[in-house]
């Protein structure tokens, strides 16, 4: 039987490139989009995951919302009848200075950042108790382990994100489920395409690799974690990074 993982947030930049990375390794994909007006895109990412042989669909819901992600994870075990492996990667930002930040900025970031880690953490936990095992891999940041000015908003619901990931470990480890963080740092995507050609130059002056890093780099790194090489890895962040925190 095959095994099926969920990724949400994959229909575009890192999200996608898990979700392909996932099924290029005999995943069946639970692909997540936030609604029908994305649904088009992360149709295409489900048409690049069934191009290696194996199923995948597409599962609009916003993850921030806690009944939107009962309904989805029970279509998706009508769809496919289990989960093996769920990656939170959905998230945005709201950058601002402290002094500007507006409440809704800050809210926003939390529930689709770290409280959508909660709502799915909660809707799959029970499925891989019963199925006496499960990966679960939280995309976080490492913004979360070392701050950043004008996203104090994105910095706590990364930090969160790790010290979730810790605490589910520990909690689940002794049901074969694995929790495990992946950090990456400064990420070509369309998000950081946005940046000011400044800051691209001073992000990219930090990594001691001198690059940013690609969504395959990170996706990779996600693959390892749910595959069967790190059955014994768990409560750890992975960062892929190129060296932008030493």
């Amino acid at each position: 039987m095959r095994k099926v993982a969920v990724v949400t947030g994959a229909k575009q930049g890192i999200g996608r490139a898990i979700a392909i990375a996932l099924a290029r390794d005999g995943f069946d994909v639970a692909v997540n989009c936030r609604n029908e007006q994305s649904a088009a895109a992360a149709r295409e990412v489900v048409q690049a995951c069934m191009a290696f042989g194996g199923d995948a669909d597409c599962f609009a819901a916003d993850v921030s919302d806690f009944e939107q992600c009962a309904e989805m994870v029970r279509k998706i075990m009508a769809r496919f009848g289990r989960i093996d492996v769920l990656v939170n990667n959905a998230g945005i930002t709201r950058d601002g200075l402290i002094a500007r930040m507006s409440e809704p900025q800050y809210d926003e970031v939390i529930a689709s950042n770290q409280k959508s880690v909660y709502n799915m953490t909660r809707q799959v936990t029970p499925i891989m108790m019963k199925q006496r095992g499960g990966r679960m891999i939280n995309i976080t940041s490492v913004v979360g382990l070392y701050g950043n000015a004008g996203q104090l908003n994105y910095a706590a619901s990364k930090a969160a994100i790790i010290g979730m990931t810790k605490s589910a470990a520990k909690e689940l480890g002794g049901r074969n489920i694995t929790v495990n963080a992946v950090a990456p740092g400064f990420i070509e995507t369309e998000m950081s395409g946005k940046l000011p050609e400044k800051a691209r130059q001073a992000m990219t002056g930090a990594i001691a690799l001198g690059r940013p890093g690609t969504p395959e780099e990170v996706a990779d790194a996600v693959a390892f974690l749910a595959g069967d090489h790190a059955g014994y890895i768990t409560g750890q962040v992975l960062e892929v990074s190129g060296g932008i925190t030493m």
